[in-house]
């Protein structure tokens, strides 16, 4: 039998299904959200203002209008269409082209580069959706709770992964020494705060048509902004807030500056070579070619008679081997059974090696090492620096504390092995992190040294900076901060000046002078004030990157109180506290609703 499809007739209308009305058609127009290309552009906007505000192009003013475009987006009532993937495409339209110097120490490195950028992208979704919820569901007033957050998550930054401390909005305005000496109270995030808040000023005043140009409305245009700023009075309230806070800023920054008594220190001789780095296989020569130019620079920076001698990070390109003191016999033959044991004879005369060119140099030298020290748990590799005295030889050894993520070590390998496809190294590999910081005492003035990206983070020298202190259990303040460094990854590019520029605002935010030894640059002297006082170039070319140079000068000792040295990052963690009472707030709120549709 054929099967007949019957179509069933049309439904009647009935009360509950009448057609709208003219009235209910206009207001469900009104609550549609404007279309996402908005966020899009605005927040691509953003993006090239950061990026031109750090290196290669440092212009540091567009600093304090970066974020006014991302931050149109917080003032609005309500969001746009794909505001949060708009968000998240222009996080990485900065961090992309920013951080493309990773790509240059290996090939394989442009995966870890580009799930850098990945990963930081996600801090411009964040920011704006914890920003709008502080402005709408806390109600707080949008020129608080914008650098608020923003500070907030750049001291998360810090600290996830072992932490990335580089490009924070602060560091922008490294040029302006007035304004970053309120760094000695709240640590560079302070300046962050003060420039997001001056960003978030400007956005205050911006009338109702430029949201509407921008597409950042419905169409039918009559959708409120913001609840912070209902009168003309309001904003200029805000606005005024802003003036103080920034005369409050360099006014303090102009009393510290004009009360800085630096003392001439010690003459201290940086030596710079020029040897780029790369993964491929070393010949032994090589390494002979590296101690021998070091040990040429050396030659020169002696004429000029330095109180101590530094090289940079693994420029003594032997390893040193160490025994630890409670390994017996037994146990250490085991521990070493598949090493050569020439290798641990050897080391007898890798310190003489150093303790003469200490003794000729008539200074003191600390030099990067690879250091491989057996214990009980077996063989550990670290990153140090060694101090060597000319009248006792080697005396104290410093283990790089902070490693570098898929650089020196792979992030929960053992758990999520295929993290190690992020790294260009395979099968075994990575250093140990050192236990604690040290310092060393050489003609009544006491060093701390920090290796590598270790001088970008402000938290890891404040803890070398506070262990240094009772050194040999006497009391004594660290008086020059000595940074041993690599970068001849990098071949000449951004990073370098980047580097050099984060690195002095721990000179800032500690009042404790900075030496910097760098292979390929750049080598500098950096005073309390975040003031370069002096880079090492070639005496042929004047250039301070990719060359051969010494640096030798007295350094400006420094002995201001540092608040930050002592109470640390109370401000930034205030921030992290609004932040995380706004990430409470969102989820209640959507559990809320959920339990409600249900």
């Amino acid at each position: 039998m054929a099967t007949v499809l019957m179509t069933p007739p049309p439904a009647r209308k009935t009360m509950a299904s009448k057609d709208p009305t003219p009235q209910e058609i206009i207001a469900s127009a009104r609550q549609a959200p404007a279309m996402g290309a908005g966020a899009f552009r605005v927040t691509a906007v953003s993006a090239c203002l950061l990026w031109a505000s750090f290196t290669p192009l440092g212009w540091g003013p567009l600093a304090w209008i970066a974020l006014v475009p991302l931050l149109l987006l917080v003032r609005l009532e309500r969001p746009t269409r794909r505001m949060y993937w708009g968000t998240y495409f222009g996080g990485f339209l900065f961090w992309c082209p920013t951080l493309q110097w990773m790509r240059l120490g290996d090939p394989t490195m442009y995966i870890a580069w580009m799930a850098f950028a990945i990963y930081l992208a996600l801090y411009f979704p964040l920011f704006v959706g914890l920003s709008r919820l502080a402005v709408w569901r806390l109600k707080v007033p949008l020129i608080l709770a914008v650098p608020a957050v923003w500070t907030g998550l750049e001291y998360v930054r810090a600290h996830a992964l072992t932490g990335f401390s580089w490009y924070q909005l602060g560091h922008s305005q490294f040029y302006w020494l007035e304004l970053i000496q309120i760094s000695d109270l709240v640590g560079a995030y302070g300046i962050s705060f003060v420039v997001a808040m001056g960003s978030a000023a400007i956005v205050e005043m911006l009338p109702l048509p430029v949201f509407t140009r921008l597409k950042l409305l419905p169409q039918s245009g009559t959708s409120p902004i913001s609840a912070t700023t209902q009168s003309s009075q309001q904003r200029w309230i805000m606005a005024g807030s802003f003036l103080i806070v920034l005369g409050t800023t360099l006014t303090y920054g102009t009393y510290r500056r004009s009360h800085a008594a630096f003392e001439a220190g010690p003459r201290v001789a940086a030596i710079q070579g020029n040897f780029p780095s790369s993964l491929a296989p070393q010949q032994a020569e090589r390494d002979h070619e590296i101690f021998v130019k070091h040990r040429q620079l050396t030659a020169e920076a002696i004429k000029l008679q330095p109180d101590l001698i530094l090289w940079p990070e693994t420029m003594f390109p032997w390893p040193y081997f160490a025994k630890a003191d409670d390994l017996d016999t037994a146990a250490f033959k085991e521990v070493t059974k598949d090493v050569d044991p020439t290798y641990w004879n050897e080391n007898h005369e890798i310190k003489q090696r150093l303790k003469s060119l200490s003794q000729a140099s008539a200074a003191a030298v600390v030099c990067g090492v690879q250091t491989v020290t057996a214990n009980q748990n077996g063989l550990r590799l670290y990153n140090s620096a060694l101090f060597i005295r000319p009248d006792q030889g080697f005396t104290a050894r410093y283990d790089k504390l902070h490693r570098v993520p898929f650089g020196e070590y792979i992030p929960f390998a053992e758990s999520v092995p295929f993290l190690g496809w992020f790294t260009p190294y395979r099968g075994s590999f990575g250093i140990q992190a050192g236990e604690q910081g040290v310092a060393f005492d050489y003609k009544g003035i006491r060093y701390a040294p920090v290796i590598c990206f270790e001088d970008t983070v402000p938290h890891v020298v404040r803890q070398c900076l506070r262990q240094g202190r009772t050194t040999n259990d006497k009391s004594h303040k660290v008086d020059v901060l000595l940074n041993l460094s690599n970068d001849g990854w990098f071949h000449g590019s951004s990073e370098l000046d980047q580097h050099l520029i984060t690195a002095a605002f721990r000179a800032v935010e500690f009042r404790t002078p900075m030496v910097r030894a760098v292979n390929t640059g750049i080598s500098a002297i950096i005073d309390g004030d975040g003031a370069i006082r002096v880079k090492a170039k070639n005496a042929d070319t004047g250039h301070s990157k990719e060359v051969d140079a010494v640096l030798c000068d007295f350094v400006p000792l420094d002995h201001r109180h540092s608040a930050y040295l002592q109470h640390g990052d109370w401000f930034a963690q205030v921030c992290l506290g609004l932040c995380v009472v706004c990430f409470t707030t969102g989820v209640w709120s959507r559990f809320s609703l959920r339990r409600k549709a249900t």
